[in-house]
């Protein structure tokens, strides 16, 4: 099948970015995140717990990314508005998120492709979005999947 939305000029998106956005963490975010998840890990919710462990002190759970709004980047096809999925998630964890940080999330059109469906035309975007702290450390990592069809 030839490709009928994913053209050249399509292409060009790939390595197109959003605009950052930064966020201040705070510790009373990170425990009415864990209490909303219902999450009682120590880890996440209490500062002299915490402090026992190896991380030191308190740490946001690795979900609280979900939080912050991930921008993404505007992905212009000559497609016809269609229904759309979330093709799911891949998350890799490097640095934890500590009350106090200040984490920049910016994300990235990394791959683009079309494939045939049973219905029609399928559009794969994957958009690989960063999350990273103060001092330049790469937090967390996510890839994401999403089909229009």
């Amino acid at each position: 099948m030839a490709n009928k939305y994913v053209t050249d000029e399509a292409r060009k998106q790939i390595g197109k970015t959003s605009e950052p956005r930064t966020y201040d963490v705070e510790r009373g975010a990170i425990r009415r995140f864990a209490e909303a998840i219902e999450d009682r890990n120590p880890l996440f919710n209490s500062e002299r717990d915490a402090r026992q462990t190896r991380y030191g002190s308190m740490i946001a759970p690795p979900t609280f990314c979900r939080s912050m709004g991930a921008p993404i980047p505007n992905v212009k096809l000559d497609m016809p508005t269609a229904r759309a999925l979330d093709g799911g998630s891949d998350w890799e964890y490097f640095v934890p998120i500590r009350p106090g940080d200040r984490v920049t999330v910016q994300s990235k059109l990394v791959d683009l492709r079309e494939a045939a469906g049973r219905l029609g035309p399928m559009v794969f975007t994957v958009v690989e979005t960063t999350y990273t702290n103060q001092f330049g450390e790469v937090c967390v990592l996510q890839r994401s999947t999403g089909i229009r069809y």
